[in-house]
């Protein structure tokens, strides 16, 4: 090992022979994981996160998902945040897929129930997820294959929504 460089450790978790856990410091490393999870992604991808940030508008991320929804008309992106207002201004593309895809596609915006949850996370399906401790730090961990992750963050994500609203919609609004 040279300099200061830490190596990933990747771990066997319990659940499935194949089921990985590993941690990781680099949000950079945390985008480009999503980018290469969502063409894996069979029907859905769940999304949590304080708000979407810049590389959501990204042409790849845009197209990546886009290809997904096209993929079949069961296969549905679904996101929450805590603040949905900068979305039109910052996240035309994503917007796009709003409308492009409104049965597909929801954005929903936490009610106060919810304020107080701080680690955004990706969840690809059922067995792939990508969490973030805290959307302030970048202390972020990936579980593949890793059903027992999974569930938990699943869990969480049915609170999350059902203490959230629809935020984003193409409907009459103007979006």
């Amino acid at each position: 090992m040279m300099g200061d460089e830490k190596v990933p450790t990747v771990e066997r978790t319990a659940n499935l022979p194949n089921a990985e856990y590993r941690r990781f410091e680099s949000l950079r490393e945390y985008d480009a994981i999503i980018d290469d999870l969502i063409p894996q992604t069979q029907s859905i991808i769940r999304v949590f996160d304080r708000s979407l940030s810049r590389v959501w508008n990204a042409s790849r991320r845009y197209e990546a998902l886009r290809q997904f929804l096209l993929a079949s008309r069961l296969n549905r992106l679904l996101i929450v945040v805590h603040d949905a207002e900068p979305i039109e201004r910052e996240c035309p593309r994503v917007v796009d897929l709003v409308r492009q895809f409104s049965a597909a596609v929801r954005i929903h915006e936490t009610l106060n129930l919810a304020r107080e949850v701080y680690d955004p996370f990706v969840v690809f399906d059922a067995n792939h997820y990508l969490h973030r401790f805290h959307y302030r730090f970048l202390r972020a961990a990936q579980g593949t294959n890793d059903l027992v992750g999974t569930q938990q963050l699943l869990d969480r994500y049915a609170e999350i929504w059902d203490a959230s609203a629809l935020a984003v919609s193409a409907g009459a609004s103007g979006l």
